[in-house]
């Protein structure tokens, strides 16, 4: 950056919105209309610029300002660079709000949308905070408890969409983020607010300013601190769970603003707080004009939120060499309890847990007249529709465990899972990339494209970690960056609201209610193929956690290691996600209920893994089918909902582990 190009960031960012203008008449040049000479085609031509094309200009240019000021607030107030509404779990809260109020309507009648999505956004962020403020909101701990609760929100909001159905599913739709208006109700609802965010802004300048200093230097200038942050905080969220409520989720803009308005040159508060607003209005508007301008089949597959959401994955890969921990975010690998004196007797014990938990899925649950268990002619009756679900979901638990054991060994980290690393997400793009190929593709085909993608995801895993010193602050951002870009390419086929959306809505889910004899027997002999061949490996596993120096030291080919791990580990995650679901998290809980039982040499740990991991998703399978009876949730959305808050809870202790 030239110095005279840092002293100009202003210009710079009138730049950027002065082509806005550029882009908005080569829009209306090439916008076809009808022609002039079919009867009142000039009055049509009217309604359709200034009741449809000029409004969503005005809503793009008005979502974007509050969007970037809202990022903006919260990078500055938190002192980190990747902080925005979606990092931090805000939209993700906003639109479960809204999903609740949308499925339990009669709860929230003559209450705004504006308010439910403040409320939701507003909560998700307390949470996020509440479960970083001990490591100072360091900004590696806030992203990734950001990420958690809005997979747990995710999760959450998929569930209540699929049991309300296709009135549930156009919340859905809407959060994609489309920007189509039909009037100017929008924009005379969001432009009041924006004006008073921008006054709030101004005013809240100075101690901004200030807060750019240590905490004991704002304080001794006479800045309340805890004041000056809650009101921020509250701007941020009031102005992005505003867009939100308007015209739906528009992913990382609020990141992808500021970031832009620094490389720009703005340095200063007043420059970042000036530009980045205006920066945010060029980018979602030339965004939303080149979706326009690509044709109408883009702009049905690609809704203006999706498409700037695609940004988000790559921005915060370009950003991770500016964000650096102060705290240690991870425990390290292994529990404070002692070691297992006789192993194998809890191996026998989990095996007897796996026995039990197995009979009561199979043949204890409620009915119209209290709880029964089935025995004799009933139970033979239920077995074709709950053995083959139970089977399934053991062996989805029991690979999931596996794959996040090879993935924690591989990268020596302890929080690293399919799930965390966005392996699972990979698998989901692989799927939508079959999906826009074949249209509804045949099984092979879909767990093929699960492997590849998740593949994929976990090798560019290895090469970011090996780049950064297997780092475990960049590794998990790495996560959350991939994971953020292949979602955004699911969620793109969502806005659809196709059959190709309901196989991915369903994937997404989880759920084995469905599962017959082919996929309890796709589940059992993956289960075999994949994870035998684990304990021939044994001495890779021991010895990668201990460096790569150490590893090469006693011959240990790392290249050739790591490939066949990652192969294995992909391919359990793309079999266990096809059948369960990205978002269980078993990948996660399993390997360290391993080690808090005591577990300590790798051959011990990997089986107990893979048996807690059946253990987990059976008892999650058979929670979601009698929680809400006569309803089900679906299993893998039930099983996040278990190990998102045990994750949540391992990132807020105040020790690590040793």
């Amino acid at each position: 950056m030239s110095k005279r190009g840092a002293q100009r960031p202003l210009l710079n960012g009138a730049g950027l919105f002065a082509s806005c203008i550029v882009s908005l008449i080569v829009l209306v040049a090439s916008r076809p209309l009808l022609p002039n000479d079919q009867p009142n085609a000039a009055s049509l031509n009217d309604i359709l610029l200034w009741n449809s094309l000029v409004p969503r200009a005005a809503v793009a240019l008005i979502a974007g300002t509050a969007l970037g000021l809202a990022g903006a607030l919260l990078q500055k107030v938190l002192r980190n660079p990747i902080a925005d509404a979606s990092t931090l779990g805000i939209a993700s809260g906003a639109q479960l709000a809204l999903t609740l109020a949308l499925s339990f309507s009669s709860f929230s009648l003559g209450v705004s949308r504006e308010f439910i999505a403040f409320a939701g956004g507003l909560s998700a962020l307390a949470v996020v905070l509440a479960l970083s403020w001990r490591r100072g909101f360091d900004p590696v701990t806030v992203a990734i408890c950001g990420m958690i609760v809005g997979l747990i929100s995710a999760s959450l909001s998929v569930t209540l969409i699929l049991a309300r159905g296709e009135y549930a599913m156009s919340i859905h739709i809407w959060g994609a983020g489309a920007l189509n208006q039909q009037d100017w109700s929008v924009v005379l609802s969001l432009a009041p607010r924006l004006l008073v965010g921008i006054a709030a802004a101004v005013l809240l300048m100075r101690p901004l300013t200030v807060l750019a200093l240590d905490d004991s230097s704002a304080r001794s200038l006479g800045v309340t601190l805890f004041g000056t942050r809650l009101a921020v905080l509250l701007l941020s969220v009031w102005l992005a769970a505003s867009v939100t409520a308007a015209v739906g989720v528009i992913g990382f803009l609020g990141l992808a603003a500021p970031a832009v308005a620094r490389s720009c040159g703005a340095r200063t508060t007043g420059h970042i707080m000036m530009a980045a607003p205006l920066t945010g209005a060029a980018m979602l508007f030339i965004c939303d004009c080149l979706t326009q301008l690509l044709g109408q089949g883009f702009s049905d597959l690609a809704p203006t939120g999706a498409a700037t959401a695609l940004l988000g994955g790559p921005l915060l890969l370009v950003l991770l060499p500016r964000v650096h921990s102060f705290s240690g975010t991870t425990a390290k690998s292994g529990a404070t309890t002692r070691q297992r004196q006789k192993p194998a007797l809890m191996l026998a014990v989990l095996i007897g847990g796996i026995a039990l938990v197995f009979c009561l899925a199979l043949m204890v649950g409620p009915t119209h007249n209290g709880w029964t268990i089935v025995t004799g002619q009933q139970l033979y009756e239920l077995l074709p529709f709950r053995l083959p679900r139970i089977i399934t979901g053991a062996g989805a638990g029991a690979m999931l465990g596996a794959a996040g054991f090879v993935i924690q060994r591989v990268t020596g980290n302890p929080i690293a899972s399919p799930e965390v690393l966005g392996v699972s997400s990979g698998g989901g793009a692989g799927l939508t990339l079959a999906l826009f190929l074949t249209g509804i593709p045949s099984t092979f085909v879909m767990l093929a494209s699960i492997a590849l993608g998740s593949l994929v995801a976990f090798l560019l895993m290895i090469a970011i970690a090996g780049k950064s010193g297997f780092s475990a602050e960049r590794l998990l951002l790495a996560g959350i960056a991939v994971s953020a870009f292949c979602m955004a390419l699911v969620s793109m086929v969502l806005a659809q609201g196709d059959m190709r959306s309901y196989v991915l809505l369903n994937w997404m889910s989880g759920s084995t209610s469905r599962a017959g004899v082919y996929e309890a027997s796709i589940a059992m002999l993956s289960l075999l193929v994949l994870t035998i061949p684990l304990f021939l490996m044994l001495r890779w596993l021991t010895i990668l956690p201990l460096g790569t120096g150490l590893s090469r030291s006693v011959g240990l080919s790392l290249t050739h290691s790591r490939m066949m791990l990652a192969i294995l580990a992909a391919l359990m995650t793309a079999v266990s996600t096809f059948l369960v679901g990205p978002l269980s998290l078993t990948g996660l809980v399993a390997p360290h209920l391993a080690r808090l039982l005591g577990f300590r040499k790798t051959h011990h740990q990997l089986a107990a893994t893979v048996f807690l991991g059946a253990i987990v998703m059976m008892a999650a399978d058979w929670l979601a089918r009698i929680v809400i009876y006569p309803y089900q949730i679906p299993t893998g959305l039930f099983a996040a909902l278990i190990g998102g808050p045990y994750l949540l809870w391992l990132l807020g202790r105040r020790e690590a582990s040793v």
